[in-house]
């Protein structure tokens, strides 16, 4: 397990280094070869991916719920200890576009299975919730990784370098997840035990690597585009990453109460984010304490689940 989340920290990041570089010199953007070959996401679509084709479902419900209470509580307060953190108009749209795609995942879900249909379903509404941003806002939407790829990048490189080192990120990312989901599978062969990890251990490893980005991006002053970049993936994980999973099998556990409660957290957490920011359009360091608060308390209720 330890050896698969290294992998997939390392991978992530030689994924997201080397992306920009890659698409500017095929001459596309970095969000829409982001998208071509991992998604925004590419932790959480590689780990649901494999623990689907695995047939360890406890792990792939697990990820996704827990890899966004993470996301919207530690990323957040990982940016907020560094500096204030703009939370306007557009960051509120992801936002809201967040809590849609968990309501809707949580209908589909809540009986513990999502079906292939189903799936497809949750992909295509993803598609249609980026092409609306993008319409909105005439650019791409900055989701997860993607948010600090379009820095400029100096120095002598071909494009196949560039390719080849991306391509290496995601063969990281693939094998850190299948050692990963592996590790939980040696550690027990018990299905609710196997989510609880996934709630936990899998999703707080899988979201790590934004939590990092989170907090160096807002070292450098791109704050707009951390939150919105994180509330985004929210809704990248609910809809692409457990819909491609289930496209690849689908996915159903037995006893769906292990995930009913620490998906209405997760929901909740979202929620208390929006409430936050609403008096004055801000996240503040204060709010980082009730955000490491709400994390707390997500981790309590799954463990208790």
């Amino acid at each position: 397990m330890v050896a698969g989340m290294g992998a997939i920290v390392w991978g992530a990041e030689l994924f997201a280094e080397h992306l920009a570089a890659a698409s500017s010199r095929l001459g596309i953007s970095a969000f829409a070869l982001a998208l071509l070959l991992a998604g925004a996401e590419p932790e959480e679509l590689a780990t649901v991916a494999t623990a689907s084709a695995r047939g360890i479902d406890g792990v792939a419900f697990g990820d996704v719920i827990g890899a966004n209470a993470a996301i919207v509580t530690l990323a957040l307060a990982a940016g907020v200890f560094v500096t204030t953190m703009p939370f306007g108009q557009r960051v509120r749209r992801y936002g809201l576009g967040g809590l849609g795609a968990a309501a809707i995942t949580g209908i589909i879900a809540w009986d513990g299975t999502v079906t292939r249909p189903e799936g497809a379903i949750l992909v295509t509404g993803y598609i249609v919730f980026v092409a609306t941003i993008w319409i909105a806002e005439r650019q791409p939407p900055p989701l997860g990784e993607t948010i600090e790829l379009n820095e400029e990048r100096t120095g002598p490189s071909r494009v196949g370098s560039d390719l080849a080192l991306v391509i290496a990120g995601l063969a990281a990312l693939t094998a850190g997840s299948i050692a990963l989901v592996e590790g939980v599978k040696q550690l027990s062969g018990i299905e609710a035990t196997q989510t609880k990890l996934g709630l936990t251990i899998v999703g707080f490893a899988t979201a790590f690597e934004l939590v990092v980005l989170a907090w160096s991006a807002s070292r450098r002053g791109i704050t707009e585009a951390v939150v919105a970049g994180v509330v985004g993936s929210y809704a990248y994980n609910l809809t692409m990453s457990l819909g491609a999973g289930a496209l690849i099998a689908p996915i159903a556990i037995t006893d769906a109460t292990t995930i009913r409660a620490p998906y209405t957290a997760m929901a909740v957490l979202l929620t208390l984010v929006l409430a936050l920011s609403t008096r004055d359009q801000t996240l503040r360091k204060a709010h980082g304490l009730i955000l490491l608060l709400g994390y707390a308390g997500f981790i309590a209720t799954a463990l208790l689940a």
